[in-house]
């Protein structure tokens, strides 16, 4: 082959080079999440924790006094649960049956019909429920009471409360890990509390190192790993069988809840600053991936397995009123008919 010839030679292959380069560039690449839709809710007071039941294609979301019940295929409501005193969160049971509200000003946990939306038992609990849960294995309730510091036990078929367990501190947000086991976040202990729902007895407490305040959790049941949002923009990831903190990952401020993408392998919190924080849980350090911007207030979340969404609510605020020696951090006021809930999409 003459010099001419090979060059050509040269340059052909080089150009198959680039242009074979371009297109594995051009591949498309997991998409980023974004908020797609804005679904308002309207009402006025404040609110709490909200659930997602990708079965039944719905998202349930405390609201002040009431629990609002959103299509999440239309984004309309299709109902409300009401006559509570001050709504906090709301735990399913694994038949798709029933539901269970925590009424804070209540001391109470009510029981609803799934199907019918109908309100059944009111059963008295400790001082302030908040956080609540279903445990499947020993089909119980677990109620976590923010001012009594402990957590009451309620039997699902008899509608009983069967224990209450004390413990070291204030509790935040519970989870399971399906094998009978629940974890509470104990937010002035700086700590994680895990219970034996068989024995219904505390059987550890380890401290989060570097995490102050800790408030929602998160579960990856297949790593056994436990993911807590902290004041000061962290949150920490602790493995659930030794009760090892193994990594803290960096988030937006003002956290109040996690979730998990078992799917994808990632871990949320969402922040009250408006973000939501995307961390890759199958990198070892944990790092964040993406931050969304979503509203501020916008501090807890839902992650619904059904169709791989985030939702997260907010409101309007109005100003801020002036402190006071009996309200020295004074909340802002909620803008009547601004309460809606953000969809949060990958895209």
């Amino acid at each position: 082959m003459n010099m001419k010839n090979s060059f050509s030679a040269v340059a052909a292959a080089m150009c198959l080079m680039v242009l074979t380069t371009n297109a594995v560039s051009a591949e498309p690449r997991a998409g980023k999440y974004e908020v797609v839709d804005h679904w308002k809710i309207g009402g006025d007071g404040g609110w709490d924790y909200l659930v997602a039941d990708p079965a039944a294609h719905v998202v349930y979301v405390t609201h002040g006094p009431r629990v609002e019940i959103v299509d999440t295929k239309t984004g309309k409501s299709v109902g409300a649960l009401t006559g509570f005193k001050s709504t906090h969160g709301v735990a399913l049971d694994q038949a798709g049956k029933y539901g269970y509200v925590s009424d804070g000003a209540g001391n109470a946990v009510w029981v609803f019909d799934r199907h019918t939306n109908q309100m059944g038992a009111s059963i008295p609990v400790g001082t302030n429920p908040d956080g609540i849960v279903f445990e499947p294995v020993t089909k119980t309730v677990w109620a976590f009471n923010g001012r009594s510091n402990d957590a009451s036990v309620i039997d699902a078929d008899s509608q009983k409360v069967v224990a209450t367990i004390k413990l070291s501190g204030r509790p935040e947000f519970p989870t399971v890990d399906g094998k009978g086991n629940l974890y509470v976040n104990i937010e002035d202990k700086n700590s994680i509390v895990k219970l034996d729902a068989k024995t219904k007895s505390v059987v550890a407490e380890w401290p989060l190192a570097g995490c102050e305040s800790p408030s929602g959790m998160a579960i990856d049941t297949a790593g056994h790993r436990l993911f807590s949002v902290c004041d000061g923009k962290k949150m920490v990831v602790t493995d659930y069988l030794s009760g090892k903190v193994i990594a803290t990952a960096s988030i937006g401020d003002s956290p109040d809840a996690a979730g998990f993408d078992a799917k994808n392998g990632l871990a949320f919190s969402s922040n009250g600053d408006g973000t939501l924080t995307v961390i890759d849980t199958k990198d070892p350090s944990y790092k964040a991936v993406q931050t969304v911007a979503t509203q501020k207030g916008a501090r807890t979340m839902a992650f619904d397995s059904g169709n791989g969404r985030v939702y997260v609510v907010t409101a309007e605020m109005g100003p801020r009123p002036a402190a006071t020696n009996a309200v020295p951090h004074p909340r802002p006021p909620v803008l009547p008919g601004s309460f809606q809930i953000l969809v949060v999409e990958r895209k």
